[in-house]
């Protein structure tokens, strides 16, 4: 199915913009969005213009609504892709630190999702996809803040599924492992061993975000729930369902090395 009018946060860069030009190249009409700081610095570079839409502010929200019904009457995607990348040892990542990556990358789907139901529900149409990790499945020592937040995403995801069914809007939620993009520009967090170790991972992947956005515009025409993208994710995910002694010694030999790197606290 190709056409659709497609509202994408966080499409400045990384899978955000990999989203937008694969669902571009389709066919699709695509409502790119991102941070309003963004937005001005790509106008200043006359580089091809966003909508600004901070997701944590329910304000941009409303207007992100708006937009879309002045232009479309309607949306048949919603993307939440936008999030920001933390962690740390459970004793070292702060109370903030926690607030922090729960407004972003839990409560920004929440908004959006809630910000855009009703319209969704009044067409009795349309699809939610809100991009967590492959964290949210799996969850290795070190990144409790961020394993949490991402398990919330599909938590949520699913239970919209389950609730907005009888509307005929789907809910899908995108688990990928860990891919070359500039998701590390965001890392906050006072566990700076941790931050090196997850840099590093993402800095190894040879998977590209535009690999991840193809397996995921797959996802979403199959009509699945859960979308693991790439060839790691699905592998450690089996890992943990086939093999649970063994998925616990992997997930407790990474947290011993953790200790190594940083010493135990």
């Amino acid at each position: 199915m190709t056409g659709r009018r497609v509202l994408v946060t966080g499409a400045a860069s990384g899978l955000g913009a990999a989203l937008t030009a694969a669902f571009r190249e389709r066919g699709d009409e695509v409502l790119a969005t991102d941070l309003p700081s963004v937005v001005e610095e790509r106008a200043e570079r006359a580089l091809k213009p966003l909508h600004p839409l901070d997701i944590t502010s329910d304000a941009d929200w409303q207007a992100a609504v708006a937009a879309v019904r002045e232009r479309w009457g309607g949306l048949d995607v919603l993307v939440n892709n936008a999030g920001v990348a933390g962690g740390g040892r459970v004793d070292v990542c702060t109370l903030e630190e926690w607030q922090w990556i729960t407004d972003i990358n839990l409560f920004g789907a929440v908004r959006g999702t809630r910000a855009f139901v009703p319209m969704l529900k009044d067409q009795r149409s349309g699809h939610l996809v809100n991009v967590a990790s492959l964290a949210g499945l799996v969850h290795p020592a070190g990144m409790a803040s961020y394993n949490a937040v991402k398990a919330a995403v599909v938590a949520f995801t699913e239970t919209c599924g389950h609730e907005l069914a009888s509307y005929g809007i789907r809910a899908s939620v995108v688990c990928p492992s860990y891919f070359r993009t500039n998701l590390m520009d965001s890392m906050q967090g006072s566990d700076d061993v941790v931050g090196q170790v997850v840099g590093q991972l993402v800095e190894r992947s040879r998977v590209t975000a535009e690999e991840i956005a193809a397996a995921v515009l797959a996802g979403i025409d199959a009509g699945e729930q859960v979308i693991v993208p790439d060839e790691a994710a699905r592998q450690a995910f089996r890992l943990k369902w086939a093999d649970r002694h063994g998925y616990d010694a992997v997930m407790r030999d990474q947290a011993a090395k953790l200790d190594a790197l940083g010493g135990a606290r």
